[in-house]
């Protein structure tokens, strides 16, 4: 499968960088508005490919998409200290109104993934500057904050977080709705198997995880700037769902009609993700405080919208 990636940066380096430690491409074209950073990161990731899989990686313009399956959308303005992801609307949107255009003239047939924050926005940004269908414009959307819920489930449980089932739905953002009253590990609910295993999850870890999984971001960018390891792994996943039509389900985010009578509105909920992109939304039973929280979350991605 031929991955376009526009936006050699972190994110988009790293997500061709798991692109080809996981084997998904055949080939990947990164393409970025300095082309020089974008040689050199294809460049680099090549010279990898010995220790993985073998996978074309090159440097191009958006001519060179034609055939690509997925084009992640990477590019934007980075998101700076103490910044929300609503922040960087107005920024990203310029930017989103040159790339789409091109992109599509090359590669028309193409899922467009959208990466960049704020990603639920961003996601209907591009699908109404697109004209595409909608389940053809995936937002990475909770993917990644599901991930983490899943990992520290899976750290203060002594688990893999692999047997963990639990999302996060709504907004990659400070308004996401963590879903604590379907998490389970191998069908017992979370908090019996804590107790069964002598780590309960009490309201004090709870608040711990809640915490970290919401806050994860504002530390990273704290400590390091940025954070791209992440999120290129989700990235990775998504791609490989949509090359093996998979149809997997993963909480990502597609621009739809409403969400508890809030709309239109993209957020994340668990989307069955097949070859031509999202083809199917699964519904998840939650507690009237969950409910409200996704209303909530809504709310607050289309005022962003809106803005």
């Amino acid at each position: 499968m031929k991955v376009g990636i526009i936006g050699a940066g972190m994110v988009g380096g790293a997500a061709a960088n798991a692109l080809v430690l996981a084997g998904v491409a055949s080939e990947i074209v990164l393409v970025d508005h300095d082309p020089k950073r974008a040689v050199a990161e294809a460049e680099d990731i090549l010279h990898a490919t010995p220790f993985a899989f073998s996978t074309r990686v090159v440097a191009g313009d958006y001519d060179d998409l034609g055939g690509a399956a997925v084009v992640i959308i990477a590019a934007g303005v980075s998101q700076r200290p103490g910044e929300t992801r609503l922040e960087l609307l107005a920024r990203n949107t310029e930017v989103f109104a040159a790339i789409i255009p091109p992109v599509l003239a090359a590669a028309p047939d193409a899922v467009l993934l959208i990466a960049t924050n704020p990603v639920d926005v961003m996601t209907m940004v591009a699908t109404r500057l697109s004209g595409l269908p909608a389940a053809r414009v995936v937002g990475s959307g909770t993917i990644l904050d599901t991930s983490r819920f899943r990992a520290l489930l899976g750290q203060h449980l002594g688990v893999a977080p692999q047997s963990v089932h639990a999302h996060v739905l709504g907004e990659h953002g400070d308004s996401e709705v963590l879903c604590w009253s379907s998490a389970d590990v191998g069908s017992i609910a979370v908090s019996e198997y804590g107790r069964q295993v002598g780590k309960p999850l009490d309201d004090a870890v709870r608040a711990r995880i809640d915490d970290a999984v919401r806050r994860a971001a504002y530390r990273i960018i704290e400590g390091k700037g940025a954070t791209w390891f992440g999120i290129a792994g989700g990235l990775a996943r998504i791609c490989r769902v949509i090359r093996s039509d998979e149809r997997a389900v993963l909480t990502v985010s597609m621009l739809g009609d409403e969400v508890e009578g809030v709309g239109p509105v993209a957020l994340s909920l668990p989307r069955i993700v097949g070859g031509r992109g999202i083809v199917g939304t699964l519904w998840p039973t939650l507690t009237p405080g969950e409910t409200a929280e996704l209303r909530r979350s809504a709310e607050v991605i289309v005022a962003a919208a809106g803005s």
